[in-house]
């Protein structure tokens, strides 16, 4: 079991309170906020048990609050992109606000990392829970969400639960950006990485899927066996990843990935019942943000896998079922598991 507490974080411009909820177990400490959801720090052991906060993220509530890549947040109501900001349903066509080139991007404007979240403790882990309005966003229907953090042993899970009032597409995942020698480190080109994927979605020059679903095989993204980053991004892929890795569509737990650091022994491996997983290497962080620690964040300094259903899947008849209807429930997992070799 883990050791739950609660203590404030800071408050917003308006006066409420943040909460951050501090999961504890032998081997594993996390801190998620009430705003956003947001995963702010999540220490483990190296294998000669020295502790490190994995995770990129902010010391104060403020870098949070400012735009920021989305360190650590519950993202919907629709993850990824969507092309042009626009769908349609039974008909009617939907358009969102336009917050990523040309397309609409991770919920919009005020998507659910802006939020603050109802919040309850459990015996294991916390409860977030929030509703977002008919047409907020752009998006049709009252759209109910609870997003579940727990801890068990070496074991995160993440749950998201949703219903809705009118169909609708949803898209949910959690954007943390991982570093396993620590966040603050400069690059992660010490890691290995493996995608249990056989195909993944080509991307025209604003990052929409085409539309084909391409086999990995004897291309750069083929990473079925493990890779060590810094060598495969300089020989096969100079401009790092951000692309969706298609997985198992059976909506059981399944292997997603597994991401080895040699030299501190950390090893993460996660399983999803998504189809889905956005592999993408921090390619546009800049150095620019000052993090917790007073820590830069170059390119390359963290990797994020964001497991999801496919981008642009609301437009794409050959990619899995993006719309929830009414009656029907959302419902996913996905586990991360730490250890040391």
């Amino acid at each position: 079991m883990a050791e739950v507490s609660r203590d404030v974080f800071g408050t917003l411009p308006d006066g409420r309170l943040v909460h951050r909820f501090t999961l504890r177990s032998d081997s594993v400490k996390l801190s998620v906020l009430s705003f956003g959801g947001i995963l702010t720090s999540l220490e483990t052991g190296d294998r000669h048990g020295e502790l490190a906060d994995i995770v990129l993220g902010f010391d104060h509530l403020q870098g949070y609050i400012n735009k920021h890549p989305y360190f650590g947040a519950v993202i919907g109501r629709v993850a990824n992109r969507i092309a042009g900001g626009k769908f349609s349903i039974d008909g009617k066509e939907y358009q969102l606000p336009i917050n990523n080139g040309p397309n609409s991007i991770h919920g919009g404007l005020k998507g659910f990392d802006k939020v603050l979240w109802t919040s309850e403790i459990l015996s294991n882990g916390v409860r977030f829970s929030m509703t977002s309005a008919d047409g907020e966003e752009g998006y049709p229907g009252e759209l109910k969400v609870c997003v579940t953090y727990s801890l068990d042993g070496a074991v995160l899970a993440i749950n998201y639960k949703a219903q809705t009032t009118e169909t609708t597409p949803v898209n949910l995942t959690n954007h943390s950006y991982f570093n396993l020698a620590g966040h603050g480190f400069p690059n992660i080109y010490d890691h290995e990485v493996s995608i249990e994927a056989e195909n993944y979605l080509p991307v025209d020059k604003t990052s929409i899927p085409t539309g084909e679903i391409a086999a990995v095989e004897n291309t750069g993204f083929d990473l079925r066996n493990p890779v060590v980053l810094g060598d495969h991004i300089a020989n096969k892929l100079p401009g790092g990843f951000d692309h969706n890795f298609c997985l198992n569509s059976s909506k059981q737990q399944s292997p997603c990935a597994r991401v080895y650091h040699q030299p501190s022994g950390r090893l993460l491996e996660i399983e999803t019942t998504q189809p889905g997983v956005q592999f993408y290497t921090a390619n546009f962080l800049d150095g620019s943000l000052k993090g917790k620690g007073g820590a830069v964040y170059p390119k390359h300094s963290a990797f994020c896998l964001e497991t999801q259903n496919w981008p642009d899947a609301v437009n794409k008849a050959n990619f899995p079922d993006a719309l929830l209807r009414p009656g029907e429930e959302y419902d996913h997992t996905t586990w991360f598991k730490f250890s040391v070799l």
